[in-house]
């Protein structure tokens, strides 16, 4: 709890640093995050009603109205049906969603270079979009992990190298899994830095990720909604392709930041960066394990 405790004022701190929440209260930010409701080992989260994933032990979970409220504490535009997990020291997180776009086929060769000139080219649009929304522009910079493909777990998995105005480097590593009815999103918010590190303790939590019974890959049956895209329109944000391929380009970039940046670079991706200079600083006393 007191690790907890640490990290709670680190984001504080993080946040005035960095002039996002300038004008708040760090004790009120201190207690909007403790009145969370964070579900913790053991038991199980629902992402939904479509599947679940098990809290391990050191591991925390939120529900959509509090993953809600925890975006927009770090500095994010609030989003419904999206579920959070975190380790308990809050190095990392990973934020859930789901499309029910419908049964993607599997059968697709991804050519990363392609796509990868398809996301650069979604900049400009892009960056005019988040510019309307009050928001830093972000440019893409190039692949952390190319995308590549697991036909055994059904997943689809790709990091992005993002550089925001000031020239910082910062890392959104996505998982897709794929459903019988639609695909599960599951976004990890990390630093260039600690990536590696923490794409393992990721994947580790996703081994306890699964689909409940109805909505699992292999129980696809003869009628079933089929989605108008593959594997590839997945890197680019689904929506986002099928406004390309109608030639809707300017959307591309739209749909483009909004799902893949809009709601998870912010407070974090700066904060990260914070974290890598907090030995040089000295914190007054945490909250103590008692107050959480």
């Amino acid at each position: 709890m007191l690790e907890k405790a640490r990290a709670l004022l680190w984001i504080v701190l993080a946040l005035c640093a960095l002039g996002a929440h300038a004008q708040r209260d760090p004790g009120q930010i201190i207690q909007e995050l403790q009145k969370l409701a964070w579900q913790r080992a053991p038991g199980d989260g629902n992402i939904g009603t479509r599947a679940k994933i098990r809290i391990a032990e050191g591991y925390s979970f939120l529900d959509e109205r509090n993953t809600r409220r925890f975006l927009e504490l770090m500095g994010n535009p609030p989003r419904d049906g999206h579920y959070l997990i975190a380790p308990a020291n809050l190095d990392w997180f990973a934020v859930f969603s789901f499309d029910p776009v419908g049964y993607v086929k599997d059968d697709e060769k991804i050519d990363a270079a392609a796509l990868l000139e398809s996301l650069k080219k979604g900049d400009g649009p892009g960056n005019d979009e988040r510019k309307r929304l009050g928001m830093s522009p972000i440019y893409t910079d190039g692949w952390h992990v190319p995308p590549h493909y697991d036909s055994g777990t059904k997943r689809l998995e790709w990091g992005m190298r993002l550089r925001d105005d000031q020239g910082g480097l910062h890392v959104n590593y996505t998982s897709r899994l794929l459903g019988r009815s639609g695909v599960m999103s599951a976004i990890l918010v990390s630093s260039p830095q600690t990536l590696n590190v923490d794409v393992k303790a990721f994947n580790g939590a996703l081994a306890g990720y699964q689909f409940v019974a109805g909505e699992k890959y292999a129980e696809f049956k003869s009628g079933d909604k089929i989605a108008e895209y593959g594997l590839a329109a997945l890197v680019v944000g689904g929506a986002a392709a099928a406004a390309a391929k109608a030639g809707l380009f300017k959307s591309l970039g739209k749909f483009l930041w909004v799902i893949i940046g809009g709601a998870l670079m912010g407070g974090w991706a700066l904060l990260k960066r914070f974290f890598g200079r907090r030995r040089e600083v000295k914190p007054g006393p945490p909250p103590s394990p008692g107050q959480l």
